[in-house]
């Protein structure tokens, strides 16, 4: 599964914040864009609410990007 996903660092708290009209999901996380810091909080974050192994969310396009497509694999 793919999800596109608009990302808010440094935010008071990890959350998912709603999802867009076009059905992209606002994820606000703690983390700050650094490093790839923010990045990973969001794949852990994915993980965690769909219920599937860390290692099974990866970013596909837009890791500098505030938007973003993650790919689920659910197998």
């Amino acid at each position: 599964m793919d999800l596109r996903v608009k990302v808010i660092p440094k935010s008071s708290k990890t959350e998912l914040a709603g999802i867009l009209p076009d059905g992209t999901w606002k994820i606000k996380v703690t983390a700050a864009p650094e490093k790839g810091k923010a990045n990973r909080a969001v794949c852990e974050f994915i993980a965690e609410k769909l219920g599937v192994a860390k290692s099974k969310v990866r970013i596909v396009s837009g890791e500098t990007s505030h938007l973003k497509r993650i790919h689920v694999d659910d197998a």
